[in-house]
């Protein structure tokens, strides 16, 4: 008929062509045992002849598995919206799995229930073969479902003793070095916007920050949550930039966090970092661009996330896995940070 899509080529025109059963093309095609290898190669040949492609269906059923990975964002979409972190780690995702034909099943959820029966979902119903946990939170009740559930997982980011295997990103060395960098330029009044309390990203983020700021004797009780957000920094510097006792510096744990941090202070007529040093952490493309230019670490989440990936398939295909790390986020130099400015802090 004129028009008509061309018929597809199935197993049975394979197994025919070959002159083999169906089910001895099947495990062929499939990778399972059950033929010999040179049957395994005539079979393949004349799979690629005859340009056959495997449904997606047909090795699910033959292998009982979903081809698919899940992950389940636990946001605020018009937080989303504004972070980049999210897109350069699923790209991360997609460069490893579309080479094994896996695909991403995305989910956003509101809240740790929400999160918690998605997660649920993913796995009793076999939608997806295993999952990514990003954005670990202390004592994470996702990684206790997964464990009880049995299902294949892989953590970003964790803490070392998690029974999940992880894939990390040193986060206290280069916040340990931005601090490190402002005691050295004179600076001995700081605060630290932080994400959460209960992230453990948060928290070994301000750890480093303390850590640095007890071993040179200097007061780490200004601490204001930021969310994460660009909101969070600029409500941060309404908060604390207003009195002649202001912090002279400020180590925010995220650059969206940092660039609404400088904006407050814009908005309150203050310089930075004439007035008051801004340090950031993450290094998305915003930092770079903004005026002044961001000082930060820059870390690397689609390398995070393409580890990850590949940990996780290897996972999922019985492969004991070990923890895995990449290297240290690098330390962007920008105009944000300067001297101490002595007119502020009186010495």
């Amino acid at each position: 008929m004129p028009g008509a899509a061309p018929k597809r080529t199935t197993i049975v025109d394979v197994a025919r062509a070959a002159k083999v059963a169906v089910s001895s093309a099947s495990a062929a095609i499939n990778g399972r045992p059950g033929v010999s290898q040179a049957t395994r190669s005539r079979i393949l040949a004349v799979a690629d002849e005859l340009g056959f492609v495997p449904s997606l269906r047909g090795r699910s059923l033959s292998s009982n598995r979903a081809f698919a990975v899940g992950l389940v964002i636990q946001r605020d979409i018009n937080v989303l919206e504004e972070d980049p972190f999210f897109g350069s780690f699923i790209t991360g995702i997609e460069e490893v799995i579309a080479s094994r034909d896996y695909a991403l099943v995305l989910q956003v959820s509101h809240g740790e229930q929400e999160t918690l029966e998605r997660y649920r979902k993913l796995a009793l119903n076999r939608r997806v073969d295993g999952v990514f946990l990003n954005e670990l939170r202390v004592d994470d009740p996702r990684v206790r479902l997964l464990r009880k559930l049995d299902f294949p997982a892989v953590a970003i980011n964790a803490a070392d003793d998690l029974p999940v295997p992880t894939v990390r990103q040193d986060a206290e060395g280069p916040m340990r070095n931005l601090t490190a960098m402002l005691v050295n330029l004179g600076h001995t009044r700081f605060a630290h916007i932080s994400g959460p309390s209960e992230f453990v990203h948060s928290q070994l983020r301000y750890k480093a920050w303390r850590g640095v700021l007890a071993e040179a004797g200097l007061d780490a009780t200004c601490v204001v949550d930021g969310e994460f957000t660009y909101r969070g920094g600029e409500e941060a510097a309404h908060r604390i930039m207003r009195g002649s006792d202001r912090p002279t510096a400020v180590v925010c744990a995220s650059d969206l966090m940092a660039l609404g941090f400088i904006r407050g202070c814009l908005d309150l007529g203050l310089g930075v970092p004439d007035d008051v040093s801004v340090t950031g952490y993450d290094g998305i493309s915003m930092g770079v661009h903004s005026r002044p230019q961001l000082t930060t670490a820059r870390t690397n989440p689609r390398q995070l996330a393409s580890v990850a990936s590949e940990m996780l398939l290897d996972v999922i295909g019985g492969v004991q896995v070990a923890n895995r790390t990449i290297p240290p986020a690098e330390i962007v130099g920008g105009q944000s940070i300067g001297p101490c400015p002595c007119s502020v802090v009186g010495v």
